[in-house]
């Protein structure tokens, strides 16, 4: 799985290096054993950004893209859509994307995390809750919420994001927020404390990450024998 993610992040093209940020060596060794680069980082990160910022020290780029390696489907176009919207947006520290919601059940989903922009495409808030509340009087939360998706406020976060260097050694640095803690949502400790996120919208489908066992059988499922990894 770690290799499929290898591989299809070299294939963006505003990617210049990749190199797996790790703690285990079983890891280490499997990216050495496919020709990968890998670096050990302390077991005590607590998020993939602060193991990314760790990694960071050792390398030179002016722009970090976090991948997680829990994405085997990753589509390289969109690493690309996210470094760029980054590089054409001088006002903003960290980008990412977002998705349309596909209906109710997305919605008022947790495990599903919402986002509401501005018009510049900065973000306002990120929820697990349904955002943003339509306050209309005979309405159940269930038809606003319906009205919101329709109306294309609320979009679906995808947790891939792009930092300049001094936002994520700073974003690493910085204490946690109360909003944070709540909310499960490493991202809100970027904008409590000032930082710009720009979220570009796209279009499609979330990709298809492993959590469970049982979502290993589905991308097992969904790869075509003709997307086996290649190192070059």
């Amino acid at each position: 799985m770690v290799r499929h993610v290898y591989e299809r992040t070299k294939r963006a093209k505003t990617v210049d290096e990749v190199v797996v940020a790790t703690d285990d060596e079983r890891v280490m060794n499997t990216v050495a054993a496919f020709g990968g680069r890998a670096l050990m980082t302390s077991p005590t990160c607590p998020t993939g950004t602060d193991r990314l910022a760790e990694v960071a020290r050792h390398l030179g780029a002016d722009i970090y893209v976090n991948v997680q390696g829990d994405e085997p489907m990753i589509d390289p176009a969109l690493i690309d859509v996210a470094v760029n919207g980054l590089a054409s947006d001088q006002d903003a520290a960290i980008s990412t994307l977002s998705l349309p919601l596909r209906g109710l059940g997305e919605m008022m989903s947790d495990a599903v995390v919402k986002v509401v922009t501005d018009k510049r495409h900065h973000a306002l808030y990120f929820s697990r809750s349904p955002i943003p509340h339509v306050r209309t009087a005979g309405r159940t939360i269930e038809r606003a919420a319906q009205a919101a998706i329709r109306a294309g406020v609320a979009r679906k976060h995808v947790g891939l994001y792009v930092f300049r260097r001094e936002a994520l050694a700073a974003f690493a640095s910085l204490p946690a927020s109360s909003l944070e803690q709540l909310e499960q949502l490493e991202q809100l400790r970027a904008l409590h404390h000032g930082l710009t996120i720009r979220v570009e919208p796209v279009e499609g489908e979330a990709t298809v990450a492993v959590d469970t066992p049982e979502d290993l059988e589905r991308v097992r499922a969904l790869i075509s024998p003709d997307s086996i990894p290649r190192t070059n």
